[in-house]
């Protein structure tokens, strides 16, 4: 009687596994194009920040000039799986933010493009903003941060190889 559940929680563990390599691999291909379309015009990263009417000036040219990088180093360790679950956690931090500043905009009636993937800003006359496809996206993306939090381990990590083993310690529970 024991050996079907043996089977079907070695099944589960492995598709867990599978989906958390996903979610990781996933999100760093997102913050790597996220932030590498930013890092070449910091300016204009820093008119997106801006453009949100959140930060005084000198804050939202911090943080334009700062996001982009952070975006890349995110997208970097989680690439080759190292600290997992802390990048997970700072990109579902960021991810909430964004939807914040996204639904704050919305909610205030600026007309602004996010600056997500570069660009940002106020649009052009008879441009629409997207509010909500760029929420639910957002919400995607923290959803896949969310199980990555939980379940960190993941194949092809340089903290499995680290931690031992090919994929680290088992410190979850599937």
């Amino acid at each position: 009687m024991s050996a079907p559940r043996t089977a079907t929680s070695g099944r589960r563990r492995h598709i867990t596994r599978v989906v958390s390599t996903l979610a990781r691999l996933g999100l760093a291909g997102i913050w790597l194009v996220a932030g590498g379309s930013k890092v070449s015009d910091l300016g204009a990263s820093v008119r997106a920040v801006n453009a949100y009417e959140l930060l005084p000036n000198g804050a939202a040219q911090i943080v334009g000039s700062a996001l982009p990088f952070i975006e890349i180093m995110i997208g970097l360790l989680l690439l080759a799986g190292l600290f997992t679950r802390a990048a997970a956690i700072v990109s579902a931090g960021l991810f909430v933010m964004f939807i914040f500043g996204i639904a704050s905009a919305w909610a205030r009636g600026l007309q602004i493009d996010c600056g997500c993937f570069g660009g940002g800003g106020a649009l052009a006359a008879g441009e629409s903003p997207t509010y909500f496809w760029e929420t639910l996206r957002d919400i995607g993306f923290l959803a896949a941060a969310g199980f990555l939090i939980l379940r960190p381990r993941t194949w092809l990590s340089l903290d499995g190889v680290l931690l031992g083993g090919p994929s680290g310690p088992d410190t979850s529970k599937g």
